[in-house]
């Protein structure tokens, strides 16, 4: 190699790079979980929620102490990671110093496995509401298998109970592993209800502080977001308030429609048509169309 491409490589791999580089995640620094290490995490959690439908076999019927050992060995991977995790956290100063980071991961995982069996039945009315919703559907196990909606939805009601667990690396990770997947962006603090459908879903995107109720219907493009970002006498971004739009039960939202505002909320019943453009709420059972001249 020549002179000059040496002392580039020395520039990136040697010690300037503990100056001068963004972020770093080393044994001797940081040392966070690994974004991959994150998302296998994930995909343990979902293959426990549907059984033997995401992995490369089926499972055995009466199989239980294996599936007891699978997560055994997931819920100790999350202590760890979290774990570290809330040790970041405490370099960063967001957490005080000598802080539990142990025990609150402990704290955080068991609040999680407590709350998988509702979050299974969560998903069953989920897969329900494709199934309903969808004419080309032909079985609740083509969608489990097939259907990005639900792997996003699905992927979202784990996230979003370690983000009220004030954990928030790891959820954001893995909703951004599900939007690389699908298409589908949801925020890991968005609050969405039962029943939820997203049909093609390419292109959706549903903002962190979104509240969704139950048996709600959106098709590609939709978007849930914030109408401008408020900033502070400094000039800086005003974080922790409501931002994004209400969603009440059994609305249904048609392609490209674009829903903006903290403060709009949709009343329930409502249909709201392809490509419209809302900055304002409206009452219960409207329909709301964009008409083109």
């Amino acid at each position: 190699m020549s002179k000059t491409l040496d002392e580039a490589i020395d520039a990136l791999a040697g010690k300037l790079v503990c100056k001068n580089c963004p972020a770093m995640n080393t044994r001797r620094g940081v040392n966070l979980p690994g974004q991959k290490a994150m998302v296998a995490v994930l995909k343990e959690l979902l293959s426990a929620l549907f059984p033997g439908c995401l992995t490369y076999e089926p499972i055995d019927h009466e199989d239980l102490p294996v599936m007891r050992t699978r997560l055994r060995g997931v819920a100790a991977e999350l202590i760890d990671q979290i774990a570290r995790i809330e040790a970041y956290r405490v370099l960063e100063r967001t957490r005080p110093e000598g802080f539990d980071c142990r025990r609150r991961a402990r704290e955080v995982v068991e609040e999680l496995f407590g709350r998988l069996p509702e979050i299974r039945a969560l998903l069953q009315a989920d897969v329900l509401a494709a199934y309903e919703g969808d004419p080309a559907a032909h079985s609740n196990m083509e969608i489990v298998m097939s259907y990005p909606g639900l792997l996003a939805i699905a992927t979202h009601r784990v996230a979003h109970v370690l983000y009220e667990q004030d954990v928030h690396l790891l959820p954001r990770v893995m909703s951004e592993y599900a939007h690389s997947k699908t298409g589908i962006d949801i925020h890991p603090g968005a609050k969405i209800g039962q029943g939820f459908f997203i049909d093609h879903g390419t292109g959706v995107v549903i903002g962190e502080t979104c509240e969704i109720g139950r048996n709600v219907r959106l098709y590609q493009g939709v978007t849930l977001g914030a109408l401008s970002f408020r900033k502070d006498d400094d000039g800086h971004l005003v974080k922790g308030i409501k931002r994004h739009p209400n969603v009440e039960d059994d609305v249904i939202i048609y392609a490209n429609a674009t829903i903006l505002g903290g403060e709009t909320t949709i009343g329930r019943g409502s249909v709201i048509g392809g490509n419209v453009w809302l900055t304002h709420s409206v009452p219960p059972g409207s329909k709301v169309f964009y008409e083109h001249d």
